[in-house]
């Protein structure tokens, strides 16, 4: 953000998370909230009577549980504070972060608390997703959260065989990356001798998008705390600057699978990064930044969006993973967490990436730490009708 464009500025100074699983039946949504909540006040050094807002987000047609916010204050220890529900679908934990940063820097609240979950193994997230849209107008949606296109575009474009071993070694490197993070819930020990057996023994989901490729439903809870320049620097953690943020939509009737010769226009990833990075005076994202925590939903998208997020040419993308420049001690480090296929709490998937990208700025990523010093984080967003956010985390004030 240009200089002086906010009021204030404005830090994380908490973060707590859930172990991710497929089946949390050893308690119901206020208990695990409370959890992250729980770690997360203690992260930060404060309780719960330090906090001034809740910000609170899931896909509430998944659990098909109405304003659950209203019930969660059992777990959130919310009563009579301000509260705030927000759902923009995928993009729910990167929007309930934005809401935090501008409630924050407007000066209406000092101390702010997000709060993202998902108790999936509760609903079906296929189902609500497919039925939610217009069955003629948003037909393109109807698969769900399934699509081969991305698959097809890069094999057009690449080559089969070069397409489906970068999209299939983007998936390896994650995975490498999720067993290293306790939180995981899928970590399967996956290794790059593995390759060719994954790419023909896979189950196909759709066209070569495999199951391999795809993140899975999770159950879990993430909490970020966001606090005033004043409070934060007297926070038990050292803060992490929240820098700038952008939120970009377009609506899949106009264009869902961003440029070909087809629709000659830029996907939201590309307009998003170009906006960020220019008002900021980033002129080269990947020389700037030190770690991407990349909202990635499959192997396919992750491989075909760096190239969006960083604005690269060509096949520049493809260099970067072939050379394995994306793993944890790489040029681009991309999701030492895992990313998306590691975890993915709908409502928390996205709050995860910022959690997890402000933890690699304050040191404090445990197993999954980058090696040396991580001044420039950036964390994504994605979901919906094609919506990106993108967050610009920071480990000095120096704009």
């Amino acid at each position: 953000m240009a200089k002086k464009k906010k009021n204030r500025n404005v830090a994380i100074v908490g973060v707590g998370q859930t172990q991710y699983s497929s089946h949390r039946e050893d308690v119901n949504q206020p208990e695990m909230i409370h959890e992250a909540v729980r770690l997360a006040l203690a992260d930060a050094g404060i309780t719960i009577d330090d906090v001034d807002a809740i910000v609170h987000g899931n896909m509430e047609l998944f659990e098909m549980i109405h304003q659950p916010d209203l019930w969660h204050v059992l777990g959130t220890g919310g009563y009579g504070k301000d509260s705030f529900r927000i759902t923009t679908g995928g993009t729910t934990g990167a929007t309930l972060a934005c809401a935090a940063d501008n409630l924050v820097a407007s000066e209406m609240y000092d101390v702010v608390m997000t709060v993202g979950f998902e108790k999936l193994q509760e609903g079906h997230t296929t189902g609500g997703i497919t039925n939610m849209a217009d069955p003629l107008w948003s037909r393109q949606l109807q698969t769900g959260a399934l699509t081969g296109s991305t698959g097809y575009k890069m094999e057009k474009e690449f080559g089969e065989e070069r397409a489906n071993r970068a999209a299939m070694m983007y998936r390896i490197i994650m995975d490498k990356h999720a067993c290293l993070n306790h939180n995981s819930h899928r970590s399967f020990g996956l290794d790059f001798d593995q390759m060719d057996e994954l790419m023909e023994n896979s189950p196909r989901l759709v066209g070569d998008l495999r199951l391999i490729h795809m993140c899975s439903q999770s159950d879990g809870c993430c909490v970020v705390i966001f606090a005033s320049e004043k409070k934060a620097k007297k926070m038990a953690k050292p803060p992490v600057w929240v820098r700038d943020h952008i939120t970009v939509h377009r609506e899949e009737t106009f264009n869902i699978f961003g440029f070909d010769e087809n629709y000659p226009v830029p996907m939201t990833h590309r307009f998003a990064a170009e906006q960020l990075f220019a008002r900021n005076g980033i002129d080269s994202p990947v020389d700037y930044f030190d770690v991407f925590e990349m909202y990635d939903p499959s192997g396919w998208w992750g491989a075909d969006w760096m190239r969006e997020f960083f604005l690269f040419e060509n096949d520049e993308h493809l260099k970067l993973i072939e050379e394995k420049e994306i793993m944890i001690d790489g040029k681009m480090p991309i999701n030492p967490s895992g990313g998306v296929t590691a975890a993915n709490p709908i409502g928390a998937t996205a709050l995860v990436r910022v959690a997890e990208a402000a933890l690699q700025v304050r040191g404090d990523a445990g197993g999954h730490q980058i090696p040396g010093d991580v001044n420039h984080a950036l964390a994504s967003g994605f979901g919906g009708t094609m919506w990106t956010v993108l967050m610009m985390l920071e480990r000095e004030l120096s704009w």
